[in-house]
């Protein structure tokens, strides 16, 4: 069943289907940690219904000068389209119904931030139902974490920084992924549950930045 909420913040509101992928904690959070510069040119990859983007222009709104979403899925593409009518961003907020893999070259460079809270499962051999709606936005079925890099590295300016939320056991591939499209990793985040082994972690790089990570203090979730 399709549903609006208020996320709370600058009156801003978001679609949802029931039937569809529906944002998770780790969403806000990401939001919330991605760092925001005056002017700012973002995109959000893998938009789904466009929560982490939405949330990041609720906080972050007299900093962003435009918030482009990019999602493969029609049914959420069209969520995105109607959450950006229903708060009159439609100057400000634009949508694409593409794959990252087939981005039109006008977008080269041409982002001083990405977010991005991608899919974070492995295909594995025996899976089923690669298609189905739920999961393409859990299981790289249609996007592997390659590919995902390589679309921020076309994407982002010289300078530019990515945010993204992703698995903690495998934040090894994801920095080594990362490096090789000359993004480097400049902030960290682990996210945890009370009193349990981080799950989750938060990553900021820049491309073309130098080495050096800042590790932050873990964050319950």
């Amino acid at each position: 069943m399709e549903r609006i909420e208020s996320l709370g913040l600058n009156g801003i509101k978001v679609y949802q289907d029931d039937e569809l992928y529906t944002f998770t904690s780790d969403s806000i959070l990401l939001s919330k940690f991605a760092s925001v510069k005056k002017n700012e040119d973002v995109a959000d990859f893998c938009a789904g219904s466009g929560i982490v983007g939405f949330n990041l222009f609720a906080i972050n709104k007299p900093l962003i000068k435009n918030l482009t979403f990019f999602e493969m899925q029609t049914p959420m593409f069209d969520l995105i389209n109607k959450s950006i009518k229903e708060n009159g961003l439609e100057q400000v907020c634009f949508a694409n119904n593409v794959k990252l893999q087939d981005i039109a070259s006008t977008f080269n460079e041409r982002f001083s931030l990405i977010v991005c809270n991608p899919p974070y499962m492995k295909v594995e051999s025996g899976e089923k139902n690669h298609q189905d709606n739920i999961a393409v936005c859990t299981s790289e079925v249609c996007l592997s974490l390659s590919e995902l890099c390589a679309s921020f590295k076309k994407c982002l300016k010289f300078g530019g920084r990515v945010c993204l939320v992703h698995r903690a056991d495998r934040l090894v591939e994801v920095i080594l992924e990362l490096k090789k499209n000359n993004i480097e990793p400049k902030r960290l985040q682990m996210v945890a549950s009370k009193n349990k082994e981080p799950y989750l972690f938060m990553l900021e790089g820049v491309k073309g930045g130098k080495s050096g990570v800042k590790v932050l203090n873990t964050v319950e979730n």
